[in-house]
């Protein structure tokens, strides 16, 4: 959800440093911050590609009321696709358990962009009351 000119740099180091404050509640050193600068990486990438050709230049952040309903999804939905992925492969670490990972990451990505979406339409409510 941050602006879209957030400087990459700043971005990353962020990404990582959330990654390290999940890893030391979690004693899993490292597994977050990896998956939290991948999907800080593959955010650059997505926005890069979507907003120049969607025409959101003028658009401060990534936001549901902002961004509409279509482009929002499809933005949550990869970018939480590829962070669980990667989290979870890196945490299981072998390819006998492809498909229970697979299923684990498909079964989270929707919980996870539902709950963003009920978040981003109480937001989106509550500033149309104002």
């Amino acid at each position: 959800m941050l602006p879209f000119e957030t400087p990459n740099l700043l971005l990353f180091a962020l990404a990582f440093i959330l990654g390290l404050t999940i890893d030391a509640f979690y004693d899993t050193p490292g597994l977050h911050a990896t998956a939290c600068v991948l999907l800080a990486f593959v955010r650059v990438l997505f926005i890069s590609i979507t907003v120049q050709k969607e025409g959101f230049d003028n658009e401060p952040e990534p936001t549901l009321s902002l961004m509409g309903f279509r482009w929002f999804f499809t933005y949550a939905f990869v970018l939480t696709f590829f962070h669980h992925f990667f989290l979870f492969n890196l945490e299981v670490f072998r390819f006998s358990e492809i498909q229970y990972t697979l299923i684990r990451v498909v079964l989270s990505s929707i919980f996870t962009v539902f709950l963003m979406l009920i978040s981003g339409l109480l937001f989106l409510k509550s500033r149309e009351r104002k």
